[in-house]
């Protein structure tokens, strides 16, 4: 599946299938390379070519420390049944105390990251990461699950959550799509996370449908076309996108709200991925805070915006 989804539905009685499925949970075997690649190929005469090639260098980092970890551990059947009965999400980020894999996790991504190539700036990030984790790892990992580090810490928070991502999509490919429901408007029915993005997916069983991604588990889940995924409405809801830049990447903005969340189009270029081309397209985001419109699609990479 592109973009290192999985999908349970029988490809072979396309034609059959009454409609998608609800959610899409992530393929860890393609998930973290399909960024990587999908990095490299923007990064060439982009205005954010060392950032997007760093982004690049970290997915492939992701990727390789997977294989590396002891498997992580579900939270119990009966809170995350109490949880699902509840319309809450099984794997809630506020509710998941931090623990020792969680913060292997993020070492060993420091680890990885620390022997590859690196500007200097990134490379002294990483060092100082390092540090902080040897002397209250928990502690700051608490902080980012709870979006309660300082602004200063950017840097930082950054490399924890590409860390985070990596666990909470471990816990979330072992889940069964099908006990998933919806729960509040915004939030992942995994972890509770807002919407990172919305994409309009051309997969067989689901051509032309539109999917919200999760930028800490890569949860996709499926969301009404032309409604607010922040706030739900369907009134006010207009696109804008940067003239002469195509139309596979726009801004779905709410009046009501007066946010807006990104929505690419991969129905019309398969090779989009949500996180990597939001990335890419921050002159967008840029435009539109001018404008005095606020992001409400949140990227672990794109912080500050």
């Amino acid at each position: 599946m592109p973009g290192g989804r999985r999908i349970e539905a029988d490809m072979t009685n396309i034609g059959e299938q009454a409609k998608p499925p609800f959610v899409v949970l992530p393929d860890l075997s393609q998930l973290f390379l399909a960024r990587a690649e999908r990095f490299r190929a923007l990064a060439p005469g982009h205005e954010l070519a060392p950032y997007l090639e760093f982004l690049g260098v970290l997915a492939t980092a992701q990727h390789e420390i997977v294989a590396d970890l002891p498997a992580p551990l579900l939270p119990p059947a009966e809170r995350m049944a109490q949880s699902l009965a509840h319309g809450m999400p099984p794997l809630a980020r506020a509710q998941l105390e931090p623990d020792a894999l969680m913060l292997a996790t993020v070492e060993q991504l420091a680890i990885r990251l620390a022997a590859a190539p690196l500007l200097d700036a990134t490379a002294a990030s990483v060092v100082a990461l390092h540090r902080m984790l040897a002397e209250r790892g928990i502690e700051v990992i608490a902080a980012v699950l709870k979006n309660a580090t300082p602004p200063q810490d950017v840097a930082s928070q950054v490399l924890v959550l590409a860390g985070l991502q990596v666990h909470f999509a471990r816990l979330a490919a072992m889940l069964d799509a099908k006990d998933l429901k919806p729960v509040a408007t915004a939030a992942c029915p995994t972890c509770g996370s807002p919407p990172m993005v919305s994409a309009v997916v051309g997969w067989p069983q689901a051509y032309n449908t539109r999917y919200c991604t999760c930028g800490l588990c890569a949860t996709m889940w499926n969301v009404i076309r032309v409604t607010c995924v922040l706030c739900g409405t369907p009134e006010g809801v207009s696109f804008r996108s940067i003239e002469g830049q195509g139309d596979t990447v726009k801004a779905e903005t709410c009046e009501s709200c007066r946010c807006y969340v990104k929505i690419v189009y991969p129905v019309k270029n398969a090779a989009l991925e949500p996180l990597c081309d939001d990335v890419a397209s921050v002159g967008l985001d840029m435009l539109l805070t001018e404008e005095g419109w606020k992001r409400g699609g949140q990227n672990p990479f794109l912080l500050g915006y």
